[in-house]
């Protein structure tokens, strides 16, 4: 209270039970908490498997033992997007139940989305982000449910504006922590979904374009894939008649 925090950030939180972190978020009172549960996804003989339910149980499972009192960053979703968008298996987007398969798509308002940090990517560079692929990362993670966290090195790089359209499709849209996702495609080379039955979003250069009907959809960004420079594999439409301008802003830290 003295110094001004307004949450807390918890680090390596494999290392202390979840009920510990209940206690003290019970006698601070911060107004957002999150912890880092970071393990190893599941492989079979060097290759992910499709179903990571174990990877993101053991997520939930702090959650639990923290009674819901701190959200975790979705390492799962981090992992899976690796895979998907380095080797073109978009597929994996999508789980068994066609629902997001990250921690996102149990428990999405204590699901923080992220794509790089400060171990995975910057100076140390432990498990960085596709290179060329993060405008496709984010595409995802701005436009779904959960708390998606933008990375401090990417507001300062050449995505900064496209990530700031990227914000105002969330913010004008209402898109939020507990938003709806009905995923209408995932293929090998394109995943699609609908948030909310107000923005439709496709990444990967395979084809999708939003259902016609009552609805009007007007495209609101898009982009191509930097690192191959192929088709435009980045579309985002929405719902409203009006076209998001591109524009430069400051902002920084968690987006809500």
């Amino acid at each position: 209270e003295e110094i001004g925090y307004d949450g807390w950030r918890l680090d390596f939180v494999r290392g202390f039970w979840g009920g510990y972190v209940k206690d003290y978020l019970e006698a601070s009172e911060p107004y957002f908490a999150v912890g880092e549960y970071w393990d190893s996804l599941s492989y079979t003989y060097g290759e992910m498997d499709h179903n990571q339910d174990s990877h993101r149980q053991r997520i939930v499972d702090w959650i639990n033992a923290t009674n819901g009192t701190a959200g975790a960053f979705d390492v799962t979703t981090k992992g899976i997007l690796h895979s998907a968008l380095e080797r073109c298996e978009y597929w994996r987007l999508s789980d068994q139940k066609g629902k997001p398969p990250g921690v996102v798509g149990w428990w999405p308002s204590r699901a923080v989305t992220f794509i790089e940090n400060h171990d995975t990517g910057s100076t140390q560079g432990h498990w960085r982000f596709p290179g060329g692929k993060e405008m496709q990362g984010y595409a995802y993670i701005l436009t779904h449910p959960g708390t998606p966290a933008v990375f401090y090195d990417h507001i300062f790089s050449h995505h900064r504006s496209e990530i700031a359209n990227l914000i105002s499709v969330r913010n004008r849209n209402g898109i939020h922590c507990r938003s709806l996702v009905k995923i209408v495609k995932a293929e090998r080379d394109v995943y699609a979904a609908i948030i909310d039955e107000k923005v439709a979003m496709k990444i990967g250069p395979g084809y999708y374009e939003p259902p016609s009907g009552s609805q009007r959809w007007s495209l609101a960004l898009e982009g191509r894939d930097y690192k191959e420079g192929c088709r435009p594999s980045l579309i985002i439409l929405f719902a409203s008649a009006i076209v998001v301008p591109f524009f430069t802003q400051k902002y920084v830290g968690v987006i809500d």
